[in-house]
């Protein structure tokens, strides 16, 4: 449904569309610039010195010694746990690549138990700084995989193929990115964890990156303009079910050990960080949805000029059902999928499907799953009318004149 596809050349937007976009956004925009200054953080504070905490250096593991595994006593009950991997008992010698001991050597004991890591000579790994007073041992403890040079190529690979793919418009994409990080880093999470309202601070950071990633990634366009509005008024409607949903299932947002710390160190509402994950999760699929319906009615209107809001609306519907129908089996498996290790521990425990789905965890997911499909449903009919209503202000109805070779033709018959 290209350009390829059209009857004539593109049909500039009205005055009067682009003058009632702009009499939306620009007062939107304002109250989003307003809300994220008053809204803004405090500075941090300065983090602790490395002596008053555990620091973390670099090395690489030279040589390693494995020894037989220790036979792991019973648990209550006599059952006993499951014995460690082989290849994660033993020492391993390593050379420190930073901090005050760069290019020492040290012995140090390999993890173990269920889930250690294993390591291999030549593998980048993360010591801890720990020293132990009363032990005449190494002061570092081999705690985990160097991963920043996989994770730098696998960025670089990820940009060169959405650059190459996108050019200039994946150009603009990972711009886009980088600004949907910022918001997240410098204003989210400092406002949360500075004590401002979680939700508030969510559907405040979530209309900054949609006013700014939208219209830098698709262009300074109706359809692109319909699409913000469309997913800010789904936001605000995932925002209003989350808020009674969890309030009639009697969520508190404490379910993990993360939500419990977060709770009992800082001065944190759990339910609105539990609120402002589902605004922010919903945020990238209402991003996907809202775009596709206003770009799909634009290029029906400009295929068909004849159409007037009515069939734009049921033809832009009807692709929206379709996309919605594979979206939401999307968003159930990505909370299974994140939900799995959870998930075959109840499963193993034997419990009653009635006393699963009432478990605080599960509860949660569900909860979320729903009230995310909910918005998301929600922002097809929206979208759809807003694009529906535009295209039919941009449109010119009139058939296009015919080449003019027809018109010389006619005018000598």
């Amino acid at each position: 449904m290209g350009a390829n596809h059209s009857h004539g050349p593109a049909v500039p937007p009205s005055k009067r569309a682009v003058l009632a976009a702009l009499a939306v956004l620009v007062p939107l925009a304002v109250a989003t610039v307003a809300a994220l200054v008053w809204l803004w953080p405090s500075p941090p504070e300065a983090p602790a010195s490395p002596e008053g905490g555990l620091a973390r250096y670099t090395a690489t593991i030279q040589a390693i010694t494995l020894t037989p595994c220790p036979e792991e006593p019973p648990v209550d009950g006599g059952q006993k746990l499951p014995p460690p991997d082989p290849a994660s008992c033993g020492d391993a010698v390593v050379k420190l690549t930073s901090g005050p001991s760069l290019g020492k050597e040290a012995k140090l004991q390999l993890p173990s138990g269920p889930g250690a890591q294993i390591f291999h000579a030549g593998d980048d790994v993360i010591v801890v700084y720990a020293p132990e007073p009363t032990l005449d041992v190494s002061p570092y403890r081999l705690s985990d995989h160097d991963r920043s040079t996989p994770l730098w190529l696998f960025g670089a690979a990820f940009a060169l193929a959405v650059v190459a793919f996108g050019r200039w418009r994946g150009l603009s994409a990972l711009f886009g990115l980088g600004v949907t990080f910022a918001v997240l880093l410098l204003f989210v999470l400092p406002g949360i964890l500075d004590g401002k309202p979680p939700l508030l601070v969510a559907i405040v950071g979530s209309a900054a990156i949609m006013l700014t990633v939208l219209f830098l990634t698709h262009g300074f366009t109706l359809p692109t303009a319909m699409a913000v509005l469309g997913t800010l008024t789904s936001l605000v409607i995932t925002g209003a079910l989350s808020y009674v949903s969890l309030d009639l299932a009697h969520l508190a947002g404490i379910t993990d050990e993360a939500a419990f710390n977060l709770g009992m160190s800082y001065d944190i509402d759990t339910q609105g960080l539990l609120l402002a994950s589902i605004i922010i999760g919903s945020l990238g699929v209402l991003d996907d949805v809202t775009v596709t319906q206003a770009v799909t009615v634009a290029e029906l209107s400009h295929a068909n000029p004849g159409y007037g809001f009515r069939r734009l609306y049921r033809a832009g519907g009807r692709v929206g059902r379709a996309h919605i129908a594979s979206v939401i089996n999307t968003i159930i498996l990505a909370y299974a999928g994140a939900s799995l290790p959870l998930l075959l521990l109840i499963s193993v425990g034997r419990e009653p499907l009635g006393q699963v789905l009432t478990n605080p965890v599960i509860a949660q997911e569900i909860v979320r799953s729903v009230v995310g499909t909910l918005g998301l449903i929600s922002a097809v009919p929206i979208t759809t009318a807003l694009a529906a209503l535009v295209a039919r202000r941009t449109a010119d109805p009139s058939p296009p004149p015919p080449p003019r070779r027809a018109r010389h033709a006619a005018h000598h018959q």
